[in-house]
């Protein structure tokens, strides 16, 4: 990941852009990103949502933490103290540029 202009905004170079890409179009990925980009919600919200698998749902979120594509926003307790996690994500914008130098992804964050 190298940055170019801003903290905001980063372009993947071509090595990078295949994998990157095979992840975000990843159904569970894709349902994640698009379900938090206008509001925060739980895992169980987004697979409500979408009909997803809760674990397949865990594993994503944690993965997009680790690469900085989603966050925790807000943490709150039920009435047993269970803590319930409120995920939203940091893509502002995704584009994806394909001409005879090869793929570029310019990725902006919120």
């Amino acid at each position: 990941m190298n940055m170019i202009d801003s903290r905001n905004y980063f372009q993947y170079d071509d090595s990078n852009v295949l994998p990157m890409l095979r992840e975000i179009a990843d159904k569970v990925t894709y349902s994640i990103i698009t379900s938090t980009m206008s509001s925060p919600k739980t895992a169980s919200e987004i697979c409500c949502e979408y009909k997803l698998p809760l674990s397949s749902t865990y594993k994503k979120i944690q993965k997009l933490q680790k690469s900085g594509l989603i966050s925790i926003e807000k943490i709150q307790f039920d009435s047993k103290g269970k803590k319930i996690l409120y995920y939203r994500s940091k893509i502002k914008s995704l584009e994806v540029n394909l001409n005879q130098q090869g793929l570029a992804l310019q990725l902006i964050r919120i």
